[in-house]
């Protein structure tokens, strides 16, 4: 599961684990018999100490692209667009949190599954993305 949080701004919140340079969307694995939503719901409450506003997730589409900190492997996520309610802070495996805006180059490296199908993704979703 993959979640995309935006601000007020118009910009999207990344992540970036420890020991790592990239950054991605927050999220992560279902556990068994675990619905997507809730999923999303435990995962920024452990990584970000953020609520998922219940009933806010809007599907953007299920990707795939080359795993960033697993040479050789592939990364699948169901991403999500959903509202929160608290402010984001790292916490749990995460080391740092960045507000980005939705358009122009980044100025931090981010995975490509953020970059070449999460992002776009939800800028075709709001209108703004070919």
């Amino acid at each position: 599961m993959a979640a995309v949080l935006v601000d007020g701004r118009g910009h999207t919140l990344l992540v970036r684990k420890r020991g790592s340079g990239v950054f991605i969307q927050p999220g992560g694995k279902r556990e068994p018999g675990e619905a997507p939503e809730a999923t999303l719901a435990r995962e920024l409450a452990e990584e970000l100490g953020v609520a998922m506003v219940p009933g806010s997730a809007r599907l953007l589409g299920e990707f795939e692209a080359e795993a960033v900190n697993e040479p050789g492997r592939r990364v699948r996520a169901l991403a999500f667009q959903c509202a929160f309610e608290g402010e984001p802070r790292a916490q749990a495996e995460i080391e740092e949190v960045r507000w980005l805006p939705l358009e122009g180059p980044p100025g931090v490296p981010v995975a490509p599954l953020s970059a070449r199908h999460i992002l776009p993704a939800y800028r075709r979703a709001i209108g703004e993305g070919p």
